[in-house]
C-alpha cells in the first residue's frame, strides 16, 4: 500500500523539476503558469501571470479549456512545497502534454528566494 509521499516520490522520478533559480526564465519561455494549490492559498498570493487550477480539478480544467487543449503548450506548474505540482505535472504527461515542469520547493522556495508574488488589492474604504 503507497502513501501520499510514495506517490510523490514517484511522481518526481517520471517529471521535469526546474530549481527556482531557473524558474523565472522558464515562465518566460511557458505559454502558460499554473498554480494548482487551492483557491485559497492563491487568493493569499501567488506568482506573477499564474492562472488558477487546484489540483483537484486540473484534469477537467485542462480538457475543458480549448487553449490549454494543445499537447505541445509549454507549462510550468507550482504548488506550495512541490508534491502537489509533481502529481500534477505526472498526471498532465499521462495526459499527452509533452512540455511540462514544475518548480522545485514550490511557492515556498520561490517566497524564500525574494521573489515577487502577487497579492489582491482589497478596497479602501478610507
Amino acid at each position: 500500500m503507497k502513501n501520499a509521499l510514495d506517490l510523490v516520490t514517484a511522481a518526481k522520478a517520471q517529471v521535469t523539476e526546474i530549481p527556482v533559480t531557473e524558474a523565472e526564465a522558464a515562465i518566460r519561455n511557458a505559454d502558460v503558469l499554473i498554480d494548482v494549490r487551492e483557491e485559497s492559498e492563491f487568493g493569499a498570493g501567488h506568482l506573477p501571470g499564474a492562472i488558477h487550477a487546484s489540483r483537484g480539478m486540473l484534469e477537467f480544467k485542462l480538457s475543458g479549456t480549448p487553449a490549454l487543449a494543445a499537447r505541445d503548450i509549454k507549462v510550468v506548474l507550482y504548488c506550495k512545497t512541490s508534491g502537489r505540482a509533481a502529481l500534477a505535472a505526472a498526471a498532465m504527461k499521462e495526459m499527452g502534454y509533452l512540455n511540462v515542469t514544475s518548480i522545485a520547493g514550490g511557492f515556498d522556495a520561490w517566497v524564500a528566494a525574494g521573489k515577487q508574488i502577487d497579492k489582491p488589492q482589497l478596497p479602501s474604504f478610507g
